[in-house]
């Protein structure tokens, strides 16, 4: 299993069109087999949030606002491949991307691959024990 984080820069006055290009693709994940776990965008005029600053005071800052984080997992590489190679074909899929072309809804985007950690491993390991295996 693995998990794509993409980091997404925003256009602050398009975050309408943003929650509407996402909902589409929660769903197209979720239609091709993988988990979506969610896309996490910035509070609006209002929201409340805690002090980003309790954890570790003086060494933390507040995150940008115009930035947007989607998060969604899948069980392997080849369900991964399987899903790039149907959600072409698929309508929403095209209209996801007519929306962000119409809107430019966002500036740019980073993707990352990740490895999750558990509370737990699978297996037991001996501390010397290679733990990517």
């Amino acid at each position: 299993m693995f998990t794509c984080l993409i980091k997404y820069t925003l256009d602050p006055n398009k975050l309408d069109y943003f929650e509407l290009y996402a909902r589409t693709w929660i769903a197209l994940i979720e239609k091709y087999g993988g988990k979506h776990h969610g896309y996490f965008i910035p509070g609006r005029e209002g929201d409340l949030f805690p002090d980003p600053f309790f954890s570790f005071p003086g060494i933390g800052k507040c995150g940008e606002d115009n930035v947007a984080f989607a998060l969604f997992s899948f069980p392997s590489i080849e369900a991964y491949v399987m899903y790039k190679t149907e959600v072409a074909k698929d309508r929403k899929c095209k209209a996801a991307t007519e929306l962000f072309n119409q809107t430019k809804c966002f500036l740019s985007y980073e993707r990352f691959f990740l490895k999750p950690i558990f509370s737990k491993l699978k297996k037991e390991r001996k501390p010397d024990e290679n733990i990517s295996n």
